[in-house]
């Protein structure tokens, strides 16, 4: 009765207007798209230029992850460029001049990551030093460290076996080549998994009589989202079919989803950015959740840090260079609030593809790097006056 009585108050407009973070995201990054599919003359969504975005995003997403948590936290993380750029010269070092294996050599750069995020988190969870300062710190001492390790030089090629980290892709089970089937059933069954999981969870809101999206506005979402997805496999299966990077993000980003919706540590970090004092009074060990966000990050752009210089197969001292600006950025555009408490993984993945089409974008045009930046510059800042706009708004 609950829900009967519910259902006809809500509109697909008023539901919009609720939600419009989640659903303005989607609806701008369909225009960026579009927009720029038109100007470049189609060249955006070619099969070779899709993966391409995937290859030239993947460390700005993989990061993004990450920073999201930090950010949720109430706190931030300047350094991860630099962490990024440390842990390629690392492993530069470590594979090409030592020849340590390159299963070795990556799980020592991964542990090293770890390190540096949870001296990073030791500061600021437990000597309560803003995160701004420290992680400042820390972007000046490893972009240094980098500098330092590979004596100002560049160091490569990788083995094979470490560039298959970024350029490799997964081989087609089924033997055709072109299109590569696998790419096209990958495809399909997200499509499927994808419709099933909004079913169940309205199945699940309609037994809890809790609000939901109207059918009509659930049918249109997914009916573009199924669109996306099959348009953007079945231009990869007329390439090279599933890039290895790819496979990583998917995982990740399924990964931190179910952390930050469906765990009690996920919720516990929400929290924590929401209101960190009545956090802790309810018996959330804040010091701890804030110091594992650290780690989780130091992981991430560790990961980042191999797959960026497995793409370039050398390491380079600017590697990472001003990188943490696209990732914060990102996080921001994706939905992420500046006091903490607010944003969605989701939101940061597609705040981070709205950032990669734009770059392609422009590259595409021959748009200048100076006014690339003052572009980016300027979407940031309308995604910062929006979030503000709407918590003004609610109040």
């Amino acid at each position: 009765m609950e829900r009967t009585e519910r259902a006809p108050g809500i509109g697909i407009g008023a539901y919009i207007a609720r939600h419009i973070r989640e659903y303005g995201l989607l609806f701008a990054l369909i225009a960026i798209m579009v927009f720029f599919q038109i100007v470049t003359g189609g060249t955006l969504l070619r099969p070779v230029n899709i993966t391409n975005l995937f290859l030239q995003n993947s460390y700005i997403i993989i990061m993004a992850l990450g920073m999201l948590l930090v950010i949720v936290g109430g706190n931030i993380d300047l350094s991860v460029g630099s962490v990024m750029g440390f842990i390629g010269a690392l492993a530069a070092v470590m594979i090409v001049s030592w020849d340590i294996p390159v299963g070795v050599a990556m799980i020592a750069c991964l542990i090293c990551g770890a390190a540096i995020g949870a001296a990073q988190g030791y500061f600021v969870a437990y000597w309560r030093i803003p995160s701004f300062i420290v992680t400042l710190a820390g972007m000046l001492v490893f972009r240094g460290l980098s500098l330092w390790l590979l004596q100002g030089q560049s160091i490569g090629p990788f083995p094979q076996s470490f560039q298959a980290l970024s350029n490799g892709f997964v081989p087609d089970l089924f033997g055709v080549g072109r299109p590569n089937i696998l790419a096209m059933a990958v495809g399909v069954v997200t499509v499927m998994v994808l419709v099933w999981l909004g079913l169940r969870g309205r199945a699940r809101n309609a037994r809890y009589g809790i609000e939901d999206e109207p059918m009509g506005l659930f049918i249109l979402r997914n009916a573009i989202v199924a669109a996306a997805l099959l348009f953007v496999t079945w231009k990869l299966a007329w390439f090279r079919g599933l890039p290895n990077v790819l496979l990583s993000m998917v995982i990740l980003t399924v990964v931190y989803v179910f952390i930050t919706e469906r765990t009690t540590i996920g919720r516990r970090v929400y929290a924590v950015g929401g209101n960190a004092k009545a956090a802790k009074l309810s018996g959330i060990r804040t010091e701890r959740l804030t110091f594992l966000t650290f780690v989780n990050m130091g992981i991430l752009a560790a990961l980042a840090g191999m797959i960026y210089a497995a793409r370039l197969n050398t390491a380079t001292p600017k590697a990472g260079f001003a990188v943490e600006l696209d990732v914060i950025a990102a996080v921001f555009i994706g939905g992420a609030s500046m006091a903490g408490g607010v944003g969605r993984i989701v939101g940061a993945v597609v705040g981070a593809f709205i950032m990669g089409v734009m770059n392609n974008g422009m590259s595409i045009l021959g748009i200048g790097i100076d006014y690339q930046q003052v572009i980016k510059g300027l979407v940031l800042l309308a995604a910062v006056v929006f979030d503000v706009y709407n918590k003004n708004k609610e109040a």
